[in-house]
């Protein structure tokens, strides 16, 4: 165990499965930086600043109650690429709560209402198993133009990327408000149980998005733009054909006006306004460099 002092809202410790990752990492940090007890949680029990490491695979339950044990609070982040995660994160969750976890911080996408596709079941059933929960419902990330994203890593080697959106816009969030915001739904003890749509301060589509790649980089980003079965079938000979579709069929919403919009989720939680695109790319890039 490190060295944290324990939490100041109780004795037990923050949970973060998949702390590793984009809002994972974040997460851990923001926790340990602030003094909780945290359990950092992922196939590789990969050593994090102010974090006990752990190890954890969603489809290995032998590893499930080691990294519950102490834990009264998790951040969930779903198994990447499986197209029915409540198969493998019910029976988990339905340990956690009878080992003594409390409150528990789901990751799904503003794409995914409760009841849904994927996660949304999952979102659907958390309700029923935990007194105090809350489901963050982030935009497309900011990040998946700039880190290991399929995007991103085009960019790198094309200097373009592709998605089957047409002119559709999105309100793209910033990993770190993401993270920002699951801080507070997991350590304030007053949060009421919500679904939080969370995105950035503007809709943006990916062509404007390209543009603004171009000047922070000083380098040429384009966006081309895909049919649906181009985007379906690209991603399939990456990923599991089903995962691919639902990601195709996502871009195809975008198209059609779904995540045209913002909210002030962050701004209410965090007492900031959320991080523009430009802001972001800066940053991100630069520590790159």
């Amino acid at each position: 165990m490190s060295s944290a002092p324990d939490s100041p809202t109780g004795p037990g410790a923050v949970l973060v499965i998949g702390a590793t990752g984009t809002t994972g990492r974040r997460t851990v940090a923001r926790l340990a930086a602030a003094g909780h007890r945290v359990k950092a949680a992922g196939r590789s029990a990969t050593p994090l600043a102010g974090a006990e490491a752990v190890h954890f695979d969603w489809f290995d339950p032998t590893t499930h109650d080691g990294a519950l044990t102490g834990a009264d609070r998790v951040y969930l982040v779903p198994p990447v690429g499986e197209p029915d995660p409540a198969r493998v994160m019910l029976p988990f969750l339905r340990r956690a709560r009878a080992s003594g976890v409390h409150r528990a911080v789901l990751l799904s996408s503003s794409a995914v209402p409760a009841g849904g596709p994927a996660v949304g079941q999952v979102h659907q059933a958390l309700p029923e198993l935990f007194d105090q929960w809350a489901v963050l419902r982030p935009s497309w990330f900011m990040q998946n133009f700039t880190s290991d994203h399929l995007h991103a890593e085009e960019i790198r080697t094309t200097g373009a990327f592709r998605t089957a959106a047409g002119a559709g816009r999105v309100g793209f969030v910033d990993a770190e408000d993401i993270a920002a915001v699951a801080v507070h739904a997991l350590i304030d003890d007053h949060a009421p149980d919500r679904d939080l749509i969370l995105t950035g301060p503007e809709a943006l589509d990916h062509d404007e998005v390209a543009a603004v790649l171009s000047a922070v980089t000083g380098r040429r980003v384009a966006h081309h733009r895909l049919t649906y079965r181009e985007q379906r079938d690209r991603l399939a000979a990456l990923m599991p054909a089903e995962f691919a579709t639902l990601l195709a069929q996502m871009d195809l919403a975008i198209a059609a006006g779904a995540e045209d919009r913002t909210t002030d989720t962050v701004r209410l939680l965090t007492g900031r306004p959320p991080h523009d695109f430009r802001q972001v790319a800066v940053r991100e890039l630069n520590r790159d460099r």
